[in-house]
């Protein structure tokens, strides 16, 4: 296990009272506190190393790109990537599926082509292929869940079709939790000439990754939700695709030749990196996965086992609460959402945060999943290296007083 305690010391965020208590942070699903290693990356760039990349070859450009392309290799390092030149740095997960819509998309789906994606999907995983189908005429395929919030695999493969162009799913759901057999629904695609892309911004902090054995031909995810500053996204390609594809951004650093007429591109993944990058905030991501690397990613996986496991056992132990997914923690991730009866999630949230505990309120950018679900809404307590079971007992401490509060205002309106 862990040593929570000694990781707790890394985070100066969570050294502090909200609320006249102490800072419960359940919010990582959306974002993850960064350690000071990471912070003091950042401020070591400014203060030291700050110059352009690829373009000056003065001691201070030169140092910011060997850091900058060091951290390409720690990314490939991270998700068992072959080649480098394979990670492309986006600003985050959605920007990095709208590339493959723009750049793979366009120019490979035409009218009645399908993409198949689950109803689970995060917005982002939805919306870019929704403008695509506008734009070629191809035609979305939705996959439903089970009662128990697993991906309907049956429907899956009776759905994958030789019009299949593609298939894109979440690797791990935002809402439920759920880690969906990516390597099962990759060979499903490939017998049908498909390809197949992963959302990973929920799975790439938590989960051992190699791409090579996932079987995926694209994989995205974000920094910030693995300790990492905001602003800084990955997708990493198949080898070859990433050069079969035009570029999504034009302008400096992603050409080669420039002539009045036309251009022509730089190597990958360059072609698909115009402008000046986010050059500070990918080193400090460097640090975050050396860190992450430290800890090894199959020990982040049981912590978050056990913690998923107590959560869902203490949260259920409210009357009438109702957690969203799987209940069996090896086949889930840390993002546990429930529903209190009778409460609506932000009067929950509410009331929640007075106790210091900060979870999220929403419908976590999953309005399809929710209308599946019946709810408008629902409460989220998600889980990373530096939580603790204490702190699932304060959630749930202030989750009975949310009850017994709305009990009470219930009971004076049926006085009147």
């Amino acid at each position: 296990m862990l040593d929570v305690e000694r990781i707790r010391e890394d985070f100066p965020i969570l050294h502090q009272q909200v609320n006249g208590r102490p800072l419960v942070y359940l919010d990582n699903a959306a974002t993850t506190q960064k350690p000071r290693q990471v912070i003091d990356a950042l401020v070591r760039y400014y203060e030291t190393d700050n110059a352009n990349i690829h373009r000056g070859i003065h001691a201070l450009a030169v140092r910011a790109t060997e850091q900058y392309e060091g951290v390409r290799a720690k990314v490939a390092a991270h998700i068992g990537a072959a080649n480098p030149s394979d990670v492309v740095f986006t600003r985050n997960t959605t920007e990095s599926i709208n590339l493959v819509a723009r750049a793979w998309g366009d120019a490979n789906l035409r009218p009645g082509d399908e993409v198949v994606l689950s109803i689970m999907e995060h917005h982002s995983n939805i919306i870019p292929w929704q403008q695509l189908a506008k734009r070629t005429g191809a035609v979305l395929r939705y996959v439903d869940i089970t009662g128990e919030g697993e991906l309907a695999i049956d429907q899956l493969r009776a759905i994958i079709g030789p019009r299949t162009k593609l298939v894109t799913i979440v690797h791990m759901s935002n809402v439920l939790g759920t880690i969906n057999p990516v390597g099962d629904i990759a060979e499903m695609a490939h017998a049908a000439g498909a390809l197949v892309l992963v959302d990973g911004a929920q799975s790439a902090p938590h989960l051992p990754i190699d791409v090579r054995s996932l079987g995926c031909d694209f994989f995205a995810f974000s920094a910030h939700k693995m300790l990492g500053p905001t602003g800084v996204g990955v997708l990493w390609a198949r080898p070859g695709l990433l050069e079969s594809m035009d570029p999504f951004l034009g302008g400096g650093e992603m050409i080669s030749i420039v002539r009045p007429e036309e251009s022509t591109w730089a190597e990958v993944p360059h072609k698909f990196e115009a402008g000046t990058p986010n050059i500070a905030d990918v080193i400090a991501f460097g640090a975050a996965l050396d860190y992450l690397g430290g800890i090894g990613m199959a020990n982040v996986r049981r912590h978050e086992e056990h913690l998923a496991g107590y959560a869902i056992d203490a949260l259920r132990s409210i009357e009438g609460l109702k957690v969203h997914g799987p209940l069996d923690p090896e086949r889930r991730g840390g993002a546990v959402s429930f529903s209190v009866p009778g409460v609506h999630p932000h009067d929950v949230s509410t009331i929640v945060d007075s106790y210091g505990v900060a979870i999220r309120a929403g419908h976590h950018c999953a309005q399809l999943l929710m209308r599946r679900l019946q709810v408008p809404a629902t409460n989220r307590a998600s889980l990373y290296i530096y939580n603790r079971e204490q702190e699932i007992d304060a959630l749930v401490e202030a989750l009975h007083e949310a009850t017994r509060i709305f009990a009470r205002a219930d009971s004076r309106t049926a006085v009147r």
